[in-house]
């Protein structure tokens, strides 16, 4: 008998018509959700999980936010990673590969406009908002593991987060 919490598979899989970027954003496992019936009638349902999906793409691909929103955490993201202010376990000592001399900004004028950026989309989303979009957007906390964190009511994260989500698209200007 399988542990209830045990992957019964994993593996890194990719649509026939899935991008590069997409197969590495997918690695599908299954899990036994213990106390749920199986379709034979046996303890325990199994299910497909992404455990590489963001807690964004989760909730745009279910509906729950609006592509607007979605599209305005996505560049909130992504002003994150190029600004690099998530922790980093040790220094990077890879070398560029372009040589170092593209046109346009150089590296650290371009983390600098990112890190000015992000600031500047936290501080118009405003406090008490800017907590959970941070915790889910940018270090992809689940919702409810944020919930938990803030010690907010059970599923009153998703509703804060939208209002969150609907600042940052007014301050990107999104239609």
């Amino acid at each position: 008998m399988k542990s209830p919490l045990s992957y019964t598979i994993q593996q890194l899989t990719a649509h026939p018509f899935a991008t590069e970027t997409e197969s590495v954003m997918r690695e599908l496992v299954e899990r036994t959700i213990e106390g749920a019936a199986g379709r034979d009638g046996a303890r325990g349902r199994t299910v497909t999980v992404n455990r590489r999906e963001s807690p964004l793409s989760w909730l745009a691909s279910r509906g729950l936010v609006t592509r607007r929103q979605s599209e305005a955490g996505e560049r909130l993201r992504a002003d994150y990673e190029r600004a690099q202010l998530a922790p980093s376990v040790t220094m990077r000592w890879t070398p560029r590969v372009d040589g170092g001399g593209a046109p346009g900004l150089s590296p650290a004028e371009a983390q600098l406009a990112a890190k000015r950026r992000f600031d500047a989309a936290v501080g118009a989303v405003g406090r008490g908002l800017n907590d959970v979009l941070w915790r889910t957007v940018c270090a992809g906390e689940a919702l409810p593991e944020s919930e938990r964190a803030l010690g907010w009511p059970a599923r009153s994260g998703r509703l804060v987060l939208t209002l969150a989500l609907d600042r940052l698209a007014d301050h990107y200007r999104l239609p």
